[in-house]
């Protein structure tokens, strides 16, 4: 019999125990041995959790219980259930954790602590997707050439509504919220973070990579606006939230941003909260993985596809490397970034400005791809939207700079970046 401790007993928590008792069979027989849970931990022990495993409000109590084999780590946060899971691991105890923060943080400390104890994560990216299963297994025998990746519900939902039924950014945003989807205060999700976690991640199993946040290109999708819609359908584009990671020579882009895509290209069709990457592999070729990407359920799947993993033995390096990459793969700077771009702007309408507009991308060797002039509410002033070739991000920065300084030019320019 394997017992297990669960730090943090809530959704996904919960459903991690209803399912290890209601499926006990079929997780038995696949497994090979029976699985139970011994005890759990949580904040308010007076709170029901619907379940009938020991509580203790007591982290420790499940770390360094000798009887238990493996701690699932649930708990939300980085510093602290760092620490927890060091200890854990410390005292010999394999560990399966569905904290994307916590990884995009310590993966690497936490690699070097748990040698050949296993530590798993499936269930930290992408939910109930067992995508991280299919890099460092699945794709093993590819260089992984790119990563496009849905890895958000919350920012799918919105803008699969701005897209399909005209709604309005703010006005979709309280929906999500009443719906559950997302928080009171929604920046982690709308800002690209939560994806970002999920990236890095990705990315050092793919590239051996090892950043952080702080170190990558992270945008959210406030500033959509449905005149950025309106242009992306008439152009043959759909808007998605996306994480994407490519190599590029011996350098690898790793960027969370909102991205036009062509509408039929595989990804451009996952709507609503569903989740999905996208791998090309330079042997494979292109493959997608879809699925939920939260909920107690989905996510509690992901869990226990670990625990059963960990009981049959099957568990191999922890980031899919037994030794160091030699081809030295390195994180580009943000302004090495090469892409196509859009470009929205509100002008002076009259004679000239579109040929002032165009000098001065071409000072920045940019050159237009494809352009759409619309009225506004002034009489005197338009807005144009258009789309360029492919370019570096910082002569973009540059250029959008030198755009500001035009009297033609009024407000703020609002750019997004293209995928094709």
């Amino acid at each position: 019999m394997v017992k297990i401790g669960i730090l943090g007993v809530g959704t996904v928590g919960t459903s991690v125990a209803k399912i290890l008792e209601e499926n006990s069979d079929i997780i038995e027989a696949r497994a090979g041995e029976k699985i139970v849970v011994k005890s759990g931990v949580v904040k308010n022990l007076s709170k029901d959790r619907g379940v009938s495993i020991k509580l203790s409000d007591d982290p420790l109590d499940v770390v360094n219980d000798p009887e238990i084999d493996i701690v699932v780590e649930l708990m939300g946060g980085v510093e602290e259930p760092y620490a927890l899971v060091k200890k854990a691991l410390e005292n010999g105890k394999a560990v399966v954790t569905a904290n994307k923060a916590l990884l995009a943080y310590h993966r690497y400390e936490l690699q070097e602590i748990a040698g050949d104890i296993p530590l798993m994560y499936e269930a930290s990216t992408a939910g109930g997707i067992p995508i991280i299963g299919a890099l460092r297994n699945g794709l093993s025998a590819n260089h992984i050439e790119s990563i496009q990746g849905i890895m958000n519900g919350t920012c799918n939902y919105m803008l699969t509504n701005m897209i399909n039924n005209g709604a309005q950014y703010d006005e979709i945003l309280k929906k999500s919220q009443e719906l559950g989807y997302a928080e009171a205060d929604p920046t982690f999700d709308v800002g690209g973070f939560d994806a970002s976690h999920k990236l890095l991640i990705l990315a050092s199993i793919a590239y051996g990579i090892d950043a952080k946040p702080e170190d990558i290109l992270i945008e959210g999708i406030e500033n959509i606006t449905g005149t950025d819609v309106d242009f992306a359908k008439e152009f043959g584009y759909e808007i998605k939230s996306l994480g994407i990671a490519k190599k590029v020579g011996n350098g690898v882009e790793l960027r969370v941003h909102a991205t036009m895509i062509p509408a039929d290209s595989m990804i451009a069709k996952v709507d609503g909260v569903m989740n999905a990457v996208t791998v090309v592999g330079d042997r494979v070729g292109e493959t997608m993985y879809y699925g939920p990407g939260a909920g107690g359920d989905a996510t509690a799947s992901a869990v226990i596809s670990d625990i059963v993993d960990i009981v049959r033995g099957n568990q191999g390096p922890m980031l899919g490397y037994k030794k160091g990459l030699e081809s030295g793969l390195t994180l580009l700077s943000k302004d090495e970034i090469v892409t196509q771009y859009y470009l929205r702007l509100e002008v002076d309408d009259k004679s000239g400005v579109l040929a002032t507009i165009t000098s001065a991308l071409g000072e920045f060797g940019i050159s237009i791809e494809a352009m759409l002039q619309k009225p506004t509410s002034a009489e005197s002033r338009a807005q144009l939207l258009f789309t360029t070739h492919s370019c570096k991000e910082s002569k973009m920065q540059d250029a959008m700079r030198s755009l500001s300084g035009l009297k033609v030019v009024h407000g703020e320019i609002a750019m997004m970046r293209i995928e094709k």
